[in-house]
């Protein structure tokens, strides 16, 4: 017999700053929404693969991750013996020790999928797309906007600089052709990445040569990206296509941030979830 008793609303209290819980509808949007960006993958042929959760410190050192972003990592650390006594007879949490692990948190989906593939040869042109959680150690934190913790959905792209540059233009237009359909009203702007020090190298290329470009929703929230690497991982990581050098490109998409310019554009979850089907159906 199927039962008629409506569920019960469900109400998720934040835990703490920066930390969001969706409830149902919220949590629907988000998965709607991923699977809205997967279209892009599927239009140019990008197998999905699961990065790994944690990052070696070491891989990221050879990207200059911690000359240009050091503020934002946030490392994996275990708790030493005497911490794990202590705590096993009844001391307060959070004041032991903590020993490092060598690994970070990722604060992009794509470092899992370039560190995986180092030293490797990608043929002609290799696609792939990945899903994963990532945090960043941020100065502040705003609802949606900003967070600990958020799901990023990448697209990346290895192959030639042509390549790179025709991935970069096909994801432009499927991502204003979608934010279109979804009543998401965007502009393109060149990306104000938060380099740590902004008088260095790569932070005055950035200025002079943009290479990432931020779909930004209409109260200032960049909700997406397109990023040409050039053939920058390639070299630092021994990345080959066809015998030479890859060049790399990534399209990447905010999951919370985009709820967020859902709830924007529409008012509630339940109108914002509604218009999301639609387009999927």
């Amino acid at each position: 017999m199927t039962s008629t008793v409506e569920p019960t609303a469900v109400r998720l209290r934040d835990p703490g700053p920066g930390l969001v819980a969706l409830d149902p509808d919220r949590a629907a949007l988000l998965l709607e929404l991923d699977a809205l960006f997967t279209g892009l993958a599927d239009q140019v042929a990008a197998p999905a693969v699961v990065g790994p959760p944690l990052l070696p410190v070491e891989g990221l050192a050879k990207l200059d991750y911690f000359r240009n972003f050091p503020h934002l990592g946030v490392l994996a650390a275990r708790l030493s013996e005497q911490a794990v006594d202590e705590l096993a007879a009844g001391a307060e949490a959070g004041r032991q020790p903590v020993e490092p692990t060598g690994y970070v948190l990722p604060s992009a989906t794509c470092y899992g999928v370039l560190l995986s593939l180092e030293g490797q040869e990608v043929g002609e042109e290799l696609r792939l797309t990945a899903v994963g959680r990532c945090f960043r150690n941020e100065d502040h934190y705003d609802g949606l906007r900003r967070l600990w913790g958020f799901h990023m959905r990448e697209v990346v792209y290895f192959g030639s600089a042509d390549g790179a540059r025709d991935h970069v233009a096909t994801s432009r237009v499927f991502v204003e052709e979608l934010a279109g359909r979804l009543g998401v009203e965007l502009s393109y702007q060149p990306a104000n990445d938060p380099f740590y020090d902004r008088t260095g190298s790569r932070a005055k290329l950035m200025a002079l040569d943009p290479v990432k470009y931020e779909f930004v929703a209409t109260d200032g929230t960049a909700i997406a990206s397109v990023n040409r690497h050039r053939n920058f991982f390639g070299e630092r990581l021994g990345i080959t296509s066809g015998g030479e050098t890859a060049h790399s490109s990534c399209t990447a998409f905010g999951v919370e941030r985009w709820v967020h310019a859902m709830l924007l554009a529409h008012g509630t979850a339940e109108k914002a979830l509604a218009r999301v089907r639609d387009v999927r159906a």
